[in-house]
């Protein structure tokens, strides 16, 4: 277990050494889109999480903090920074996973759990940017 969970930490070490590049233009969204698999039925379920509220999916509670993709003329990549947590009724909130997912790499740094599965498939915008201001021109060079 312990080599298991060092080798994720290494691998995830080297990860931002290959992004720093893509990082400094990517764009923020508002919301993450993720897919879910319950294991006892077989079904997957892809549900958007608005950054800043808690989902739910099953019994797992779910607060993204923040997702960017890459800008288009760039390798497609999503990355979100996730807290997942479950809440059975009449128990204490259980602390499952509190880092990044990469949509381009689900298996890597991905939710174990013995029912659910969780991955990010995309981060959006979906608040409209504010239209840019428009100033008349001034009369004065006239």
């Amino acid at each position: 277990m312990k080599v298991r969970r060092l080798l994720k930490v290494a691998m995830l070490a080297a990860i931002p050494m290959g992004m720093a590049a893509s990082s400094a233009s990517a764009v923020e969204g508002d919301t993450v889109v993720l897919q879910g698999l319950d294991k006892v039925t077989a079904r997957v379920w892809t549900f958007d999480a608005p950054v800043g509220r808690e989902v739910r999916f099953g019994t797992l509670e779910i607060l993204p903090r923040f997702c960017d993709r890459t800008p288009p003329e760039e390798p497609p990549e999503s990355t979100a920074f996730l807290d997942i947590y479950e809440a059975r009724f009449g128990e204490e909130r259980a602390s499952l996973f509190h880092g990044w997912m990469f949509a381009s790499s689900p298996a890597l740094n991905g939710l174990e759990h013995p029912v659910y599965d969780v991955w990010v498939i995309d981060c959006k915008v979906t608040q409209a940017l504010p239209p840019p201001s428009v100033t008349e021109p001034s009369n004065e060079s006239r």
